[in-house]
């Protein structure tokens, strides 16, 4: 039996730790994989800089990690579309309630994910290439389709003639949302720094604008006009702006992917503190505001969770039939772009630490 080994958060605030982790084993509808490519992302980041903040029901020591690429080892039984030796890349659903937390980890050599939220990779697909999809096109999905988010039509329909206003293009869960809104035959709006302007449009957006403009809010209703499907609010601070457009143009849904308050940047310490406090003050009382104005102007607002596809229809209709043909056929990007930072587990702890300082139209990959 292989050896396996994991990037360990050992304790609230700790930095990851390599230690010896056990095996895992496929049960039904489950792959073994290992991993290839691992990417951070800002779930991984929060969970570790915020104690039990976040993920309060994940128990110590934990492996964290939702991006993973690798090869298939072991097929569990009822899994017909998988073999081992496979390229993958999968989303690891171990953060999540209800799961195997230590098998289904990504930051490990071998991982548990789930059959149905794997897709196949082409041969010419690197895995530090791939690995930056599983969580940003899931959340981008389940903004876009599920029927209690915005309920768009799905990838393949004719178009509509409807517009989604995308803030936040150039974040992961914004590169894929820009590509699966126009997929599905809608008309894309979305904001960025100028500076990825051109990289929004080759992904699908019609226009974009900077969201850093003073009349950012006006240019965009003016360009989207009433016939407005939804607005999806993707970055610290987005919400705001993406109700007030909803309000200007007569759109019905938002859907939230980030709070207005930034949950990083407390202070490593266990326990109530003044400053955790003061964030969850300033937490009630911007949603309060914004739900106050949402439900003054009709408009339902409503936070996604990346996973909640799992266990609905878009779940499969993205992992099992929209993005492996898209991607065989070329017709998908890998977006963001990769970063490779570092080979091996070790190299987990920095990539974190360099997402804490800002990355810019980047996802950070660390290789095995």
């Amino acid at each position: 039996m292989p050896e396996n080994s994991a990037a360990v958060l050992t304790a609230p605030f700790a930095p990851l730790s390599i230690a010896g982790a056990p095996y895992p084993s496929a049960g039904p509808g489950e792959l073994v994989i290992r991993n290839r490519a691992l990417a951070v992302n800002p779930l991984d980041s929060i969970k570790q800089s915020t104690g039990n903040l976040m993920y309060g029901w994940l128990p110590y020591p934990s492996v964290l990690g939702e991006d993973v690429a690798g090869e298939v080892v072991e097929a569990g039984s009822g899994v017909a579309s998988f073999h081992p030796g496979d390229r993958v890349v999968a989303y690891a659903v171990g953060m999540e309630k209800k799961r195997n937390h230590r098998a289904e980890g990504g930051f490990q050599l071998y991982t548990v994910v789930r059959a149905s939220l794997t897709a196949p990779l082409p041969d010419d697909v690197a895995f530090a290439d791939a690995v930056v999809l599983p969580l940003g096109i899931s959340t981008a999905a389940s903004a876009l389709f599920q029927g209690d988010q915005l309920g768009l039509q799905h990838p393949g329909a004719a178009p509509t003639g409807e517009t989604v206003v995308v803030w936040g293009g150039s974040t992961s869960v914004g590169s894929n949302a820009i590509q699966l809104a126009a997929a599905a035959g809608y008309r894309v709006i979305t904001t960025a720094s100028p500076h990825n302007h051109d990289r929004m449009r080759r992904l699908g957006a019609s226009e974009v604008f900077d969201y850093r403009s003073a009349s950012v809010v006006t240019d965009i209703s003016a360009a989207a006009g009433t016939a407005v499907a939804g607005v999806f609010a993707i970055g610290t601070g987005s919400a705001e702006p993406a109700v007030a457009i909803a309000v200007t143009t007569g759109a019905r849904r938002v859907s939230l992917a980030s709070p207005s308050v930034a949950l990083d940047g407390l202070p490593p310490r266990t326990g109530v503190s003044l400053p955790l406090v003061r964030l969850g003050l300033r937490l009630v009382a911007s949603n309060v505001a914004l739900q106050l104005r949402c439900a003054r102007h009709g408009i339902r607002a409503r936070f996604v969770w990346g996973s909640t596809l799992m266990d609905n229809e878009v779940g499969p209709m993205v992992w099992g039939e929209f993005l492996p043909a898209a991607l065989a056929e070329g017709r998908y990007q890998l977006a963001p772009e990769s970063q490779v930072v570092g080979h091996g587990l070790e190299s987990l702890q920095p990539a974190l630490e360099a997402l804490r300082r800002g990355v810019s139209a980047r996802k950070l990959v660390v290789t095995l």
